[in-house]
């Protein structure tokens, strides 16, 4: 079971051996601290806590402070995937986990909070295509038309209608996508694609 925290930074391209270009994202590893091993048997199920980041002291409360031996600014679980068999052996209280946990070629899933759009209509929201701009339209080219009516619905507005609303800010996970490089001295690595979120977000990594 492998896993590690990071921050977005930004894209780049990686040239490989064939001198073919893939695109990637620039991922800045924050060594992180593993701050408890939850098990079946004291906690009701497993998972491995760990904290990156430094954080101001009084921003935190004393207990938590205390739980963590020290004031992070990031925490998170990670639980063993049964399905494929993982465990945490060799995950111990107080060790420290890096970008050299990683190898070029790995695969992994990424975990981010996207970008908040804030409220939008349904052209961006939902990719409409809207009406056209000529015969007399004025001002409903980007409207989202009929919303019920009819007799489909019974003059209600039927669950789930895509309509105007906030958009972004959802946690978004990517799959199967595969470590480019992976600077241990700088704690950089360098992952091919795009990752959910803006320069900063905090990045979830676990090997898939």
């Amino acid at each position: 079971m492998k896993f590690v925290l990071g921050t977005k930074q930004e894209m780049t391209q990686i040239f490989d051996a064939q001198g073919r270009a893939w695109p990637g994202t620039i991922l800045r590893i924050e060594p992180s601290k593993v701050t408890q091993v939850k098990t079946v048997e004291t906690d009701g199920y497993a998972s491995a806590q760990i904290a990156s980041g430094a954080q101001k002291e009084q921003r935190l409360s004393k207990a938590l402070v205390g739980h963590l031996k020290g004031a992070f600014k990031t925490v998170r679980e990670f639980r063993p995937q049964t399905d494929r068999n993982e465990t945490l052996e060799g995950i111990e209280f107080g060790a420290t986990i890096d970008a050299s946990i990683f190898a070029p070629g790995d695969k992994v899933v990424v975990s981010a909070i996207s970008k908040g759009k804030g409220f939008q209509g349904v052209v961006k929201r939902h990719g409409f295509a809207g009406d056209k701009a000529s015969h007399g339209r004025k001002h409903s080219m980007r409207t989202p038309g009929s919303i019920g009516g009819g007799g489909r619905a019974g003059g209600r507005v039927i669950k789930g209608m895509r309509m105007a609303g906030r958009m972004g800010g959802d946690r978004i996970t990517v799959k199967n996508l595969r470590v480019l490089q992976v600077n241990a001295a700088e704690n950089v690595l360098v992952i091919g694609g795009a990752i959910p979120g803006r320069r900063g977000t905090v990045v979830e990594i676990r090997a898939l």
